[in-house]
């Protein structure tokens, strides 16, 4: 086949030739020599940024939080406040694993726009009134230290972050496509 040519729409079981076809490609990237591959991996940034936008509060923060091989204080300090309990204002540490996690996804996914938060670091207070009002709530909830984050990213369908989160395997993923949002923490690899 030649590049730029379409190709129609088939029929997505795998044929004899497609499964020979893709065996010689496996084989023949075996083959090339190591220096050649790092050569097409992407390279880490050197700046690594966030954009958020909370909803209930209507806060928003375009931030650099890593550079030159460093977290920036004061932007971690503005992602703890943007992320902060909005009901008691509380503020806690956002794990530095899970902006990493929202860096990754957003940049693999080719999406500039902020990320919309529904729900960041909980107080002890405001997840137990969540749990006596509806089901869906963990007692020991990773909101709770900071660990986990319930968003959507503006530009990017639900479904794409969601795909995009499992296929990272960093950690719990959970799709609430009714109220629209994504759970993201840094604990265990789990998806519901």
């Amino acid at each position: 086949m030649n590049a730029g040519t379409s190709v129609p729409p088939r029929d997505p079981a795998l044929s004899r030739r497609d499964v020979l076809l893709w065996g010689a490609v496996s084989l023949a990237g075996a083959c090339l020599p190591a220096p050649l591959l790092a050569a097409t991996r992407p390279r880490p940034a050197k700046v690594r940024s966030l954009s958020f936008f909370n909803l209930h509060t209507e806060e928003a923060l375009d931030t650099v939080y890593w550079e030159l091989g460093r977290y920036r204080p004061e932007a971690l300090r503005s992602i703890n406040q943007i992320l902060r309990d909005h009901r008691t204002d509380e503020v806690k540490p956002i794990d530095r694993n899970l902006l990493d996690l929202l860096f990754t996804l957003r940049t693999n996914l080719g999406c500039t726009g902020p990320f919309q938060v529904i729900s960041g670091y909980r107080s002890p207070q405001t997840n137990r009134m969540l749990r006596r009002r509806g089901r869906g709530v963990a007692r020991h909830s990773l909101h709770l230290e900071g660990k986990a984050v319930d968003v959507r990213l503006e530009e990017c369908p639900l479904w794409r972050l969601r795909w995009a989160a499992l296929n990272e395997g960093r950690g719990g993923v959970g799709y609430y496509p009714r109220p629209q949002f994504v759970h993201l923490d840094t604990g265990p690899v789990r998806f519901w």
